[in-house]
Formats: C-alpha cells, sequence, structure tokens
C-alpha cells in the first residue's frame, strides 16, 4: 500500500484528498502545515507527499528545502498543490525540486492519474 502525506490548511482540500485516496488503496497521512510534515517524516517514508504551498508555521517551499536535505526521501515523490499559478511560481517549486506542481483548482482524478503514472 503506497502511503501518502497530504498537507494542506484548508479542511474541505484535506478531507476530499483524503477520502479519494483512500478509495484508491492508499495509507493517507494528513498534516496542515510544513512542520506536521517533517513530523511524520521522522518516523516514516511516503511514496507520495502532496504539499500546499501557502500554510501556517512553515510553507511549502521550506518543507521541500527541509525534504531535499534527507538522504532516505530521496525516492519520494513530491507534488505542490497550489493557489499561486504564476509561471515564476511554478517554476521555484519545479527547480526546487518538486516532482510536479498542480495548481488549483484541480480534477482529483487527473492528480490521481499523474501519481500513478510516476510509479509507472
Amino acid at each position: 500500500m503506497r502511503k501518502i502525506i497530504i498537507a494542506d490548511d484548508e479542511h474541505k482540500i484535506l478531507m476530499s484528498l483524503e477520502y479519494s485516496f483512500k478509495k484508491n488503496g492508499y495509507d493517507v497521512y494528513i498534516a496542515r502545515d510544513g512542520t506536521e510534515v517533517l513530523d511524520f517524516l521522522k518516523t516514516m517514508v511516503p511514496d507520495v507527499i502532496l504539499l500546499d504551498i501557502m500554510m501556517p508555521n512553515l510553507d511549502g517551499y521550506s518543507a521541500l528545502e527541509a525534504i531535499k536535505k534527507e538522504e532516505k526521501l530521496k525516492d519520494t515523490k513530491v507534488i505542490f498543490l497550489s493557489a499561486k499559478n504564476n509561471p515564476k511560481d511554478i517554476e521555484k517549486g519545479l527547480k526546487m525540486g518538486a516532482d510536479a506542481y498542480v495548481t488549483k483548482p484541480y480534477s482529483i482524478k487527473k492528480l490521481m492519474q499523474q501519481i500513478e503514472e510516476m510509479f509507472g
């Protein structure tokens, strides 16, 4: 079973993504900010991290920087899921090492397909 961490500070987004990923056989972990993501990573290595950028305490960019420093997470796919849809924001996220950058609003079905394709 693939493990996924979903990090977002919007409750409705978390609930709909959690439901969809569980329905598709994922082991789902919920984080409300980057700090909670890093707490999970102390004890587990997920297959995928869905990361919002604008979150309280620790934003998605800072969380990604910390993730990229961890050798044990080198195979973990990180996908930004953000309302920041400016091409400069997208370019920054991908340059920092995100495997994909999906803008809100998004299609859960397409997001699911994109993640499945990453694992070929």
